[in-house]
């Protein structure tokens, strides 16, 4: 998008030099990633504050024009399910950047680091020895009676012993400033294609402003990724496929994207087939044998000879070649078990236990409602609490206590009563806020941060990652299938 394109907009666009910060006031009782409780930017970020406000909002609002139709040409999507007005939809993009400190960031990277470390110890072990179980570490029941626990694939080890391969943390930062873990991601974590294409098109919507500004590039997590999984992969020069469910899948844009990006082949199940305990891909030249899948299709739907014998989705005989270590799934099968929000309260004991470390991430505080004493505290505060469904995501089977009405704490009271190993309940953390443009001008609205963290021969977390923001005035859900948008995140040089 050429500079001279921005200049037409901008002169069929009524001019103001009202400076876009001018009545911006952050929220009480957040921090804001811009400014300072007093209304003055933070000082390591003057600059970015400066040079945005400085644009004025009229030519601000045109740029932020420019970049929705970009989104829009480019086919950047999503699909909501429930949504009866037509699942596609465009992804909020918010011009407004989500700054990081390169001090800070550094901390954070660390952080990240130990923590794949110790889940993908977990897994090992879990589908191992269960040496953590054996000492009563975490409760077998909890970990036993998850869903996402296989016992069909204890016993077989991964190749290189990777279980982790692309993970996705949810954190968020406290009032105080300090970030924790929200959730850990470690199935098949999705977002990273927005991560790279938020960035583009800034890029072209603000073509001098990554001049002046020191950002970190993210431009290399398509190559990072294949070169973490070439380094699993069962033998030399392999060949990769990324497996996809199909088009009519949410993230489906993001299969294909990455394809294109890695230089790798998009399959459908229909597209390979075992023979001899190896897996092939169909093609023009005949068949070719297939040694790393980034599958981006859920566990029961993997092999219809194993799993669900009515998938259409995988390929019969999968686990076979798998638990040969003829090939290389990433991210493994059973990762789900190490995911579960109920085991998630346990992972800074895995850190103490695999690692002999102290957790350098904070976690929020939860109540498993499988534990009685837990779920009595929890049905007695309801109405403080926010209720997850232990195997859900995307913001559904949620309760958020502090905005819900009678009837709907009722369900949930009744829910957690009949199934109290499907639900945990944590206090409502205040997450921080960051200026984003909305109708009226620019206004604080809440944000998280889903960092990705790529494992093969050794670890490296992607710059920055996706910022999500709930653009729904006073919303805690940043979700994008419930109305939230994401922003740039820039990780200072």
């Amino acid at each position: 998008m050429a500079e001279s394109e921005v200049n037409a907009r901008r002169k069929s666009t009524r001019r103001t030099t009202r400076r876009v910060f001018k009545a911006y006031k952050p929220q009480d009782g957040t921090y804001d990633e811009l400014f300072s409780a007093d209304g003055t930017p933070r000082a390591e970020f003057c600059k970015i504050v400066e040079i945005i406000d400085s644009m004025g909002t009229g030519e601000f609002r045109a740029r932020q024009k420019l970049a929705d139709a970009a989104f829009l040409k480019g086919g950047i999507t999503f699909s909501v399910y429930s949504d009866n007005r037509g699942v596609e939809k465009i992804f909020p993009f918010d011009l407004i950047p989500r700054p990081v400190a390169a001090a800070e960031w550094t901390k954070l990277e660390r952080g990240l680091e130990q923590r794949i470390r110790a889940l993908n110890l977990f897994l090992a072990d879990v589908y191992g020895e269960q040496r953590i179980l054996r000492e009563n570490v975490i409760p077998r029941a909890l970990v036993e009676g998850s869903k996402g626990y296989l016992k069909q694939v204890h016993g077989i080890k991964p190749p290189k012993g990777v279980y982790v391969h692309v993970a996705g943390i949810d954190l968020i930062r406290r009032p105080d400033g300090s970030f924790c873990v929200l959730e850990d991601n470690i199935r098949t974590p999705s977002g990273v294609s927005y991560v790279l294409e938020n960035r583009r098109v800034m890029k072209r919507v603000f073509p001098k402003i990554f001049a002046e500004a020191s950002v970190r590039s993210v431009d290399e997590y398509p190559m990072r990724l294949r070169e973490a999984l070439a380094g699993v992969a069962p033998r030399d020069n392999p060949r990769m496929v990324i497996l996809t469910p199909g088009p009519f899948n949410s993230a489906y844009f993001e299969h294909s994207f990455l394809a294109r990006r890695m230089g790798c082949e998009l399959v459908q199940g229909q597209d390979l087939f075992v023979w001899q305990d190896k897996v092939f891909v169909k093609t023009t030249q005949g068949p070719q044998r297939v040694d790393v899948i980034y599958r981006r299709v859920d566990d029961q739907f993997m092999d219809p000879r194993v799993f669900r014998e009515d998938s259409m989705l995988g390929v019969p005989g999968i686990m076979g070649a798998y638990a040969r270590g003829n090939v290389a799934l990433a991210n493994a099968i059973g990762n789900g078990v190490a995911d579960d929000k109920a085991v998630y309260p346990y992972v800074h004991d895995m850190i103490r236990f695999y690692l002999s470390e102290e957790p350098l991430l904070a976690q929020v505080e939860t109540f498993i409602c499988a534990r009685e004493q837990d779920c009595r505290h929890v049905l007695a505060n309801l109405q403080k609490m926010v209720v997850k469904a232990v195997d859900e995501s995307g913001g559904y089977g949620m309760l958020m206590g502090p905005q819900a009405g009678k009837k709907q704490l009722d369900e949930f009271a009744e829910r957690i009563a009949k199934n109290p190993r499907g639900y945990i309940a944590q206090p409502r953390v205040e997450l921080s806020t960051c200026p984003t443009w909305v109708d009226k001008g620019v206004g604080p609205r809440r944000v998280d941060l889903r960092p990705y963290i790529v494992t093969g021969k050794t670890t490296w977390a992607l710059p920055g990652g996706l910022t999500r923001v709930a653009l729904v005035e006073g919303s805690y859900v940043v979700n994008s299938s419930q109305g939230g948008g994401s922003k740039d995140t820039w990780v200072m040089g």
